[in-house]
């Protein structure tokens, strides 16, 4: 929450913000993927067989392959991001040491684009470079743009996303273990679901600043499409 005031202290308006962390953005990854795609595959086999125990089955076993396979990918994109980070790092160094008067020429250049003066800009430029790290610091976050990683991240991402997906993939196969046959399962899977697909939409766009309404009727859609799709194809072999 930011603050403003005015010269005499006392609050004039006040800004909130809302901050969508790493861990909201695995969660959202996860989630929506883990409600779609089971849900479509339960759909599916629901046109193709006539035992609850065979969707049950292959539901879970889609959801342990795709909470690994999703978890792995987060995995992978965090461990990315820290070896991208490093290796940029390094570069920086090897600049700053072997090409310092180019680096200090593009600090220079960052600072015009903000309409500081060119005495300010030299004046600026000699105290940053008296110390190499804020140096480099200062390159990776202004002229690159990196901000540097958390070094656990690809484990949390890992953890967070395939949970998620997990949670997720849980939904749309509940009613199988408590109707009679695949397709009253999935009159109760599709309600099930759609709703859920609808709430986590909702809030997802809410979370992201979009349209909250718009975002739920996107989401809610997709998995519905999907399901559709892959009963229509079960039910063209069957």
């Amino acid at each position: 929450m930011d603050t403003i005031r005015h010269h005499e202290g006392s609050i004039l308006h006040k800004e909130e913000h809302l901050s969508s962390s790493a861990f909201i953005t695995d969660i959202v990854i996860g989630m929506s993927d883990g409600l779609t795609v089971p849900f479509a595959l339960a759909a599916g086999l629901s046109g193709a067989v006539d035992s609850n125990a065979l969707v049950i089955t292959a539901g879970i076993a889609e959801i342990v392959a795709g909470s690994i396979a999703m978890g792995l990918g987060g995995f992978l994109a965090g461990q990315t991001e820290v070896e991208h980070y490093d290796a940029e790092f390094k570069r920086e160094y090897w600049e700053v040491d072997h090409l310092p008067e180019r680096e200090k020429a593009e600090i220079k250049e960052i600072f015009a684009d903000m309409g500081i003066s060119e005495p300010l800009q030299n004046q600026v430029v000699e105290d940053i470079a008296k110390d190499k790290d804020k140096w480099v610091e200062f390159m990776m976050k202004y002229e690159l743009g990196l901000q540097k990683p958390d070094p656990n991240q690809a484990r949390k991402s890992a953890l967070t996303i395939g949970i998620s997906y997990a949670m997720g993939g849980f939904v749309p196969l509940l009613p199988y273990f408590i109707t009679s046959t695949p397709t009253e399962g999935l009159a109760w899977s599709a309600a099930m679901t759609l709703l859920c697909l609808f709430v986590f939409g909702y809030f997802k766009s809410r979370a992201t600043g979009q349209a909250p309404w718009l975002g739920a009727l996107k989401v809610t859609l997709i998995g519905a499409v999907a399901a559709a799709a892959a009963f229509g194809v079960a039910k063209m072999f069957d």
